[in-house]
């Protein structure tokens, strides 16, 4: 499936970027290199490394586990937005159902 990458691959490609970083002349050769050794996007890599930042708070932005609940709200909020809508044509059918009863 294209955007699901194994965690356990991530986190060695950011590891291998971070620790072997002083080894070359920028942060993107390094990144270059280690793409291209794992076979992932550099763009991939390259958000990974800013993702991993981001959650050891060195890097300003929004967490994985804040990602993860407002994913998570986001499918609620369908969820109970599609509730909602079933819920209101019920009610408008059964009012006319009772309406037609009373006459």
């Amino acid at each position: 499936m294209p955007g699901i990458t194994d965690p356990a691959l991530k986190q060695r490609a950011v590891r291998l970027v971070l620790d072997h970083q002083p080894e070359y002349s920028s942060r993107t050769a390094a990144i270059k290199a280690v793409a291209a050794q794992l076979g992932v996007g550099r763009d991939s890599l390259r958000r990974w490394i800013a993702q991993h930042e981001i959650d050891r708070g060195t890097r300003e932005g929004t967490t994985s586990t804040e990602l993860e609940e407002i994913r998570r709200l986001k499918a609620e909020n369908k969820r109970l937005k599609e509730t909602n809508e079933i819920l209101r044509k019920a009610s408008i059918f059964f009012a006319g159902e009772l309406d037609l009863r009373s006459r």
